[in-house]
């Protein structure tokens, strides 16, 4: 090994041009910034979304509908997926550890039972909303609906 064949280690380079320091340099005189113009200016920055003063995009689309701020987003479970877990894995007692566990609900998610399927096995049920027709079949399968 020689000094004149040490080179440094592969990616920890970088090929940058220091500009604005002489015409031989290739990056002088304008320092890349062209002649003139806004860009040119020290200084300079631009909004986001402008568009050099055409009507930028988001002004020119259409805006509509309401967006309420309120809005409770329920994950819906039904029943027959109740009655599927309970025969897979013996659970006579359903809550929100247990949906998480199974991946049918996420630890933040507000819960709602919903009443499509049939339900044989008589399971509690702990959520935070139930349809009525769900709430009918939970007690009528002999089970409880409880609300959180």
């Amino acid at each position: 090994m020689n000094l004149n064949n040490i080179r440094p280690a592969a990616g920890s380079t970088h090929s940058t041009k220091r500009i604005g320091r002489g015409q031989g340099s290739g990056k002088g005189g304008t320092a890349g910034k062209g002649h003139n113009g806004q860009q040119a200016r020290a200084g300079y920055s631009q909004k986001i979304g402008f568009e050099g003063g055409q009507m930028p995009l988001q002004r020119r689309l259409p805006k509509f509908g309401f967006n309420n701020i309120n809005r409770k987003e329920y994950r819906g479970i039904n029943i027959d997926t109740l009655q599927l877990l309970a025969d897979t894995q013996n659970i006579t007692e359903i809550t929100q550890e247990v949906l998480v566990a199974n991946g049918l609900a996420k630890k933040s998610e507000i819960v709602k039972i919903m009443g499509r399927g049939e339900l044989k096995a008589g399971i509690s049920v702990s959520a935070h909303k139930f349809t009525k027709s769900a709430e009918e079949a939970i007690s009528k399968a002999g089970g409880k609906a409880i609300t959180l």
